[in-house]
């Protein structure tokens, strides 16, 4: 049946989405899940009891941990099936099957990684503990999905049928998440053309991992990429060459990774002795949420906290006596390996015991109502051949996610830590993505350290590409009793918002381009100040949009517009000396900097990097601490180093401020630039993926745009048009009464539920949620089969 109108029946938009599928009402409501009453749960030892309370959040109690994640295989189907399928297929290269040709290139681009085998792989070297966890949860999300009559909706329109769930798939979800953290060869790229182009001392000061707020939490004070001073020479040559160009090289101002902040303060901090743990991690925000809330009582472990649907794990919480919270290492663990091709023979490569031949395999890629299409992709012994070339060779990629020894399920094992040492040792061997976590004990003890595996290179620090034809290799991975720790620091606190945290001392390389230090500047700063902390002062500081980082900014245009009797620049100065120094949706003067800063970045070094785009048209700078070369060139106004003909920093600065100036105008439709405030300019969606496709039905489809308060990153709550804390948590282990955690949208990923939106509000305006299910009113009880 085609889509011939649309029913508005009491505002509710479901009605078009059933009627664009084909189908009655009767079935949109149907696939709606039960609340409360009976199921059987095949498995099950003993029968399992689920709590939901006014949010749907669940209380699951089991007997044993298998049948706690039986069960939570079932509530996350239940809850989120289609976001599972949709994630797994993402990661395999699959959504063509479902949405047609629109995601044809995508597919094409995800197959080279080859998650499926990857996935394959990790869950046959899983120990048993893992595999028998994970077949447990494996068997609820089956269970659920054999019961279930109808679909979700989004299954209903797209007309499939999801497969059965299997082990493989679970891993494939964790893989996604680990590409979206730390599966970025760009980067490698990016540095392998800077370093073939430019002169060794214009590569240096491009590429510090030092800014004005760099905070080190171990390995000493010294730096690998230490600042340094304006290569003034160098830079004018490559200006010379370039200022009669339109455009430079391409250039990413805001280089927002996926991060976090997380910070832990002991209890020689708090109000009376217990340590507490705040974390918010910052993804992608869409409709549902990443996270689903959950609490899994069995034995004498409570773990409270968020969970990944389509993986059986607690990733950040609380187990009663440890709580834990994570944010992105911005680590390297992925190298761009050069294949020296045989002249006459082209799959043939170079390796250290002589010619090797590529292994070729045949996959086809299926699309929905189109043509499907055979890839030939072809791997090396390093890994998988990648499609475009760098630097005019073919290269392989070695990555941890790729290695069956790189990635498990160890985070299980936190469900029986007690104290901080068996916590770390947990983390230390886990295979996760690379992360910091910041760990506080039910004795009001803290700690940090590093999860995940980083490898070990022989001869070489994995910052640029090159030939492993001589040798060059992994050593396998940093042994976790050598990954860093830090315990019960003399302040009594520790921070990282995924700035370096190590100094030059530590003997492994575990990252090169980290996220500037501001954020975590911040939050020391204001732990330093801070006395006898509770939960409810944590989470107010998670909320805190103070940018220092911009006052250099503003007193910059001060500066500019001194004397300046120019009309333009003279609104320019009114509407900075309104800032009142924070993002807040109602500051005024701010949106102005925040353009200008990258406007600035993006015409300094698009001019100084243009010989990169002309080696490499797709070269990107997308350096994080970009920010500490762009004030040093500002700062030294050194006359060669003028980006522009004009020949006077200053006239250059004015140029690019009144360029941003009547772009913001034009924009925003405002004649007084004063009057333009942060929330007009930073305004946030959270969108269900086919509101876009159903734009009449949006509405009830995507959360409510708000004007967003916080930053790109500058502030500590950071949030953006697309991107900002996908949870909030504050909790003391032992003390989860007192705990705080909320999330954007709900539990529910079904648009008719009530849960499908009702905690949005308390995340968009930054009121606490508790951190424990409350009272039960409804509960399932789930039984063993017969």
């Amino acid at each position: 049946m085609k889509f011939k109108h649309i029913l508005y029946i009491a505002g509710f938009g479901i009605l078009a989405l059933a009627t664009y599928a084909g189908t009655r009402l009767e079935k949109a409501a149907a696939s709606l899940p039960a609340t409360g009453g009976e199921s059987v749960l095949p498995g099950l030892t003993r029968p399992a009891t689920v709590e939901f309370d006014r949010l749907g959040i669940p209380r699951v109690m089991a007997a044993n941990r298998e049948d706690a994640l039986r069960a939570l295989g079932y509530l996350h189907a239940r809850d989120r099936l289609f976001q599972m399928d949709l994630m797994r297929r993402k990661a395999a290269g699959r959504l063509a099957e479902i949405f047609g040709e629109r995601a044809r290139a995508h597919d094409r681009a995800q197959r080279i990684y080859a998650f499926g085998r990857a996935a394959a792989a990790i869950v046959a070297a899983l120990p048993e503990s893992q595999r028998l966890a994970l077949e447990a949860y494996v068997a609820g999300v089956n269970a659920r999905m054999a019961e279930q009559t109808v679909p979700p909706p989004e299954i209903l329109v797209l007309g499939y049928t999801p497969e059965p769930w299997r082990a493989e798939d679970s891993l494939l979800v964790g893989l996604g998440m680990f590409q979206t953290l730390n599966g970025h060869p760009d980067e490698e790229r990016m540095l392998s053309v800077m370093a073939e182009t430019l002169p060794p001392e214009v590569l240096a000061f491009l590429t510090p991992d030092v800014d004005a707020y760099t905070t080190v939490l171990a390995g000493g004070n010294g730096s690998r990429r230490p600042e340094r001073p304006v290569p003034a020479a160098a830079l004018a040559e490559l200006l010379a060459e370039t200022r009669h160009l339109t455009l430079g090289a391409a250039v990413d101002a805001e280089t927002l990774p996926a991060g976090s902040n997380n910070w832990a303060v002991a209890g020689t901090r708090t109000r009376d002795g217990r340590a507490i743990v705040a974390n918010d991690m910052h993804l992608n925000l869409g409709v549902p949420n990443i996270w689903y809330r959950a609490e899994l009582r069995y034995g004498d472990a409570v773990m409270s906290g968020v969970t990944l649907p389509g993986l059986p794990l607690l990733v950040a919480g609380s187990n009663g006596r440890i709580a834990w919270g994570f944010t992105n290492v911005d680590a390297d663990v992925l190298d761009l390996v050069k294949l020296e091709m045989h002249a006459f023979e082209p799959d043939r490569y170079r390796t250290p015991e002589g010619w090797a031949t590529l292994d070729t395999r045949t996959e086809t890629l299926r699309v929905k109502d189109g043509v499907d299409e055979t890839l030939v992709l072809k791997s090396s012994r390093w890994g998988p051949v990648m499609t475009e070339p760098l630097l005019g060779m073919p290269v392989a990629l070695r990555w941890t996610a790729l290695e069956a020894q790189g990635v498990d399920l160890g985070l299980l094992d936190m469900d029986g830590a007690r104290d901080l040492d068996s916590a770390m040792a947990v983390m230390n061997r886990a295979g996760n993505p690379p992360q910091n976590v910041v760990l506080a004990d039910r004795a009001g003890h803290i700690a940090w350290t590093l999860t995940g595996r980083f490898p070990l290179r022989r001869g070489f620090d994995g910052s640029v590409s090159r030939s492993w034809s001589d040798g060059a290799a992994w050593d396998g991975f940093v042994p976790p009793e050598r990954l860093p720790r830090v315990v019960d620091p003399p302040g009594g606190y520790l921070a990282t918002a995924n700035n370096r945290t190590l100094g030059r001392d530590y003997p492994y390389v575990i990252g090169h381009n980290y996220s500037n230090s501001y954020r975590a500047y911040r939050i020391g700063e204001r732990l330093k100040q801070a006395q006898a902390l509770t939960e409810t002062e944590l989470f107010g500081l998670q909320l805190d949009t103070r940018s220092e980082f911009f006052d250099f900014y503003r007193d910059l245009v001060l500066a500019l517009t001194a004397n300046a009797n120019d009309p333009v620049l003279t609104e320019s100065r009114r509407a900075v000396e309104a800032w009142d120094g924070r993002m807040e949706a109602d500051s005024r003067g701010i949106a102005l900097l925040v353009r200008y800063r990258r406007n600035l970045a993006r015409t300094v070094f698009s001019r100084l990097l243009s010989r990169c785009n002309q080696t490499d048209p797709g070269f990107v700078y997308a350096w994080r601490e970009a920010e500490t070369p762009l004030r040093a060139l500002i700062s030294s106004r050194l006359p060669d180093t003028v980006p522009d003909r004009s020949g006077s920093w200053d006239a250059f600065l004015r140029g690019i401020l009144e360029q941003s100036i009547d772009e913001l105008k034009r924009e925003f439709g405002t004649a007084a630039l004063q009057d333009l405030t942060w929330g007009r300019v930073n305004r946030v969606e959270v969108r269900h993926p086919f509101s876009k496709n159903l734009p009449l039905i949006s509405a009830l489809l995507d959360m409510p745009q708000v004007e967003g308060v916080g930053c790109g990153g500058q502030c500590i709550r950071v949030l953006t048009p697309h991107q900002g804390a996908s949870e909030r948590l504050v909790v003391s282990p032992g003390h989860h009464g007192d705990g705080i955690l909320h999330m954007p949208a709900g539990q529910s990923g079904h648009p008719l539920s009530p849960h499908y939106r009702d905690q949005h509000d308390a995340w968009a305006t930054g009121q606490p949620l508790p951190f424990e299910p409350g009272p039960a009113v409804e509960t399932l009880r789930l039984k063993p089969a017969l």
